[in-house]
């Protein structure tokens, strides 16, 4: 199956990217730049130029493909520049639907995110909520919709997740580490190599027509035990916690947070106290994955971090 696939520059593209390559199929990267941008280099790979943002420079790009996934999304904006949640993830998906629909393109995976709802307490989980409905209402013959939890595994240079940040932003450099409220809050880490896979099965898996998936492993860790797990992956002993009240916390995070003098925003602060759990049962009975623990041994890649 020949299948355009946006964000294949990014962390989860390039799993997908492996994957796809995988299970056979051909991949039409769309990139800004070029094909030295992608962590995967391989002959069948087939680059296509364009930008989600903008509508004129994806005509023609979905000629001759069968499927589209989709990955394009941020965590953090940069209103000057831009990048916003309303931009990236609605005003880009609705772009990316038009295309495909305009190319009679049928099949439509989509990565939105846990916790996505209209409601949300952030611009992020509600923008990714926006975009779920422009894809469920595109009437595409087969769409599927992940939300991703918490992610894991061995980024390529330039291209950290969640672990690697907290090691090198947090972890490493902190005596004490601090804790927003009492660290309670729970997380439910899930491997990217599960979540390619899903991706890539869902292609052609005909349980996973019109369904939409919380993608999360199978535990529960608190953020205090995921902060001890990824100090024992990278070798080192779990240091000693400060316990910030939340009320304290957060007024630091939108101030000092806001204008990037911490390594957290405050969407990213309440995401975080809010937890990132959901039900993972029809994720792992739908789709032929093997999952993979959140455990010191399966995190030891920070060491080289």
């Amino acid at each position: 199956m020949h299948v355009l696939l946006t964000g294949a520059t990014g962390y989860v593209g390039s799993y997908i990217l492996r994957e796809l390559l995988r299970q056979g199929h051909t991949p039409h990267c769309l990139v800004r730049g070029s094909a030295a941008d992608l962590a995967v280099q391989d002959d069948a790979i087939q680059v296509v130029s364009g930008d989600v943002t903008d509508p004129a420079s994806l005509e023609g790009a979905f000629v001759d493909c069968d499927a589209v996934i989709h990955l394009v999304g941020i965590i953090e904006e940069s209103p000057s520049r831009g990048v916003t949640f309303e931009r990236l993830h609605v005003d880009a998906t609705r772009n990316v639907v038009e295309a495909a629909q305009e190319a009679d393109i049928e099949r439509f995976i989509h990565m939105s995110a846990n916790g996505a709802r209209p409601d949300a307490s952030t611009g992020y989980q509600r923008t990714k909520w926006e975009a779920e409905e422009i894809v469920k209402t595109a009437d595409f013959a087969h769409w599927t919709i992940f939300r991703p939890a918490l992610l894991f595994g061995k980024p390529d240079p330039g291209r950290p997740e969640f672990s690697s940040r907290l090691l090198s932003d947090l972890i490493r450099p902190f005596p004490i580490l601090p804790v927003f409220g009492d660290g309670s809050y729970e997380l439910q880490p899930v491997h990217a190599t599960e979540v390619a896979e899903a991706f890539v099965q869902a292609l052609h898996v005909k349980a996973a027509h019109h369904q939409t998936y919380i993608a999360a492993g199978r535990d529960r860790f608190s953020y205090v035990e995921v902060l001890d797990r990824i100090a024992q992956g990278a070798g080192l002993d779990p240091k000693p916690k400060a316990y910030v009240p939340l009320v304290l916390a957060r007024l630091g995070v939108y101030t000092a947070g806001r204008v990037g003098l911490l390594p957290i925003s405050p969407s990213q602060f309440e995401m975080l106290i809010e937890g990132n759990t959901g039900d993972e049962t029809s994720f792992y009975s739908d789709f032929d994955l093997s999952a993979t623990p959140y455990t010191p041994e399966n995190l030891a890649y920070l060491e080289t971090m």
